[in-house]
């Protein structure tokens, strides 16, 4: 059996890889190893819930607030919000965890279990390998010690997490947007409410797309992985740009006022250089992934800044950011983690902030985005083979030395295992398009020769 954690919690088809059992079992784990005895000064455990509009949350989080109450945590249920609105929450409200059911960007049948420690950051690697050693153990017939009588949890509805995410979003303003017309798209995900509310509140035109979940068209034509809607609309309502999140908005990708696509490094050059001008860029570092294009890595060393590079995956940037000290990290898929106002991607945070600074300087955001020249960048996600083999190929180690010297300085090869999908990522980039085509065509071919 493989690791149930992946890059970002527990992830797999609803009903399927993911059951109500499983998510029960993952839950009373979570609870003796992030609750255990004399970890909650003296008081009962408190966790809190929530949920994409996914229709398998419905009964995956019925599982989760079963298993945490068994387990004699107090539950806290705040219902549909971004998963980054729960981590907010954990922390505000002072709970031991959270946690958060969603499979993000990817479509509908799948579902996932995001856990958050005390104070809303994600679990270290050693706290998920305990609570799935947990989870195992009872899984091979080793009973829980449950409580009972007044000793089990209770569950209580939690409504007023949506006004104070909300507050605590605008908050992060410190000036209002000034009635700046902005397109947001939701993807029919857990921002439907909260991302439109509070551009309102910020002082936005709100032209709302891609916001009316019905459980079934999350990430479905709409959302950060599928731009052409927000590109469309943009132009069409005249506005100064649109904003995209995933399903559980834990990441944003935006359209400028002509309809083009600003990526998440583009995202992440406008911001650290807004917060170099506001005196909160510390160090004056921006912490990123090898994923980032180039031209990206280019335009901060022109404009004096200073980046760190982790590997794939926001957790990974996030523990950057905190073993340096640095404010502002992302990745190029539109996760931006601003730690000054967040302890997680925040894609309806990252919008604010964008607008903000489109609002504050009066420039398009096609001028500000214009800071960095994106390299081309070729992406082919190769399925049906085996990712676990990766680094164990000696065709493929030889076929991605002969493109890196093939490429020389002008490019760049990774090739890496998606940590939430089965499939290996093959990313190719040069200064000449049909080059890297080329060759992430041909390097795709040799994965699903030595891997399939």
């Amino acid at each position: 059996m493989g690791r149930l954690f992946g890059t970002d919690g527990v992830r797999g088809v609803a009903n399927a890889d993911l059951t109500a059992e499983m998510a029960l079992g993952l839950s009373v784990a979570a609870a003796h190893v992030l609750a255990a005895k004399g970890e909650t000064s003296g008081r009962r455990p408190l966790a809190v819930v929530g949920r994409d509009p996914r229709a398998s949350g419905e009964f995956l989080e019925a599982a989760v607030v079963a298993g945490l109450a068994s387990a004699g945590v107090d539950v806290l249920r705040v219902g549909v919000l971004p998963t980054p609105a729960v981590a907010h929450l954990t922390g505000a409200l002072d709970a031991d965890f959270g946690v958060m059911l969603s499979a993000s960007h990817n479509p509908m049948p799948d579902n996932g279990i995001k856990i958050f420690a005390r104070g809303g950051h994600k679990l270290a690697d050693g706290l998920e390998d305990r609570i799935e050693a947990a989870y195992l153990e009872h899984a091979s017939g080793q009973p829980w010690d449950r409580p009972v009588g007044a000793g089990v949890g209770r569950v209580r509805e939690y409504g007023e997490g949506f006004d104070r995410y909300v507050a605590h979003l605008v908050s992060a303003l410190p000036n209002g947007l000034g009635g700046l017309k902005v397109v947001i798209d939701a993807a029919h995900g857990a921002a439907s409410r909260v991302a439109p509310e509070a551009f309102a509140r910020a002082g936005a035109e709100v032209v709302t797309i891609g916001a009316e979940p019905d459980g079934l068209n999350i990430n479905d034509g709409y959302g950060s992985t599928h731009l052409d809607a927000l590109r469309a609309a943009v132009p069409a309502h005249g506005a100064a740009l649109g904003i995209a999140v995933d399903g559980d908005a834990d990441r944003c990708l935006a359209a400028d006022a002509a309809g083009a696509e600003v990526d998440g490094d583009q995202i992440l050059a406008v911001l650290g250089l807004a917060m170099r001008d506001a005196g909160t860029l510390r160090r004056d570092t921006v912490v990123t992934t090898v994923m980032s294009n180039l031209g990206f890595t280019l335009a901060m060393e022109r404009e004096g800044l200073r980046l760190r590079q982790t590997a794939v995956g926001d957790r990974y940037v996030l523990e950057e950011m905190r073993r340096g000290g640095y404010a502002l990290g992302g990745e190029q898929s539109g996760h931006v983690i601003v730690l000054d106002h967040a302890t997680t991607g925040d894609g309806t945070l990252t919008g604010l902030l964008l607008a903000a600074r489109v609002a504050a300087t009066g420039r398009p955001l096609a001028d500000l985005a214009g800071v960095m020249e994106r390299l081309p960048q070729v992406l082919i996600n190769v399925r049906d083979v085996d990712k676990s083999r990766v680094t164990d190929s000696r065709e493929l180690a030889e076929a991605i030395a002969e493109a890196e010297r093939q490429l020389g300085d002008t490019g760049r090869v990774l090739l890496r295992p998606s940590g939430t999908e089965p499939l290996v990522r093959v990313m190719v980039e040069a200064a000449d398009p049909a080059e890297a085509r080329t060759v992430a065509a041909g390097l795709a071919d040799v994965v699903k020769s030595a891997l399939g």
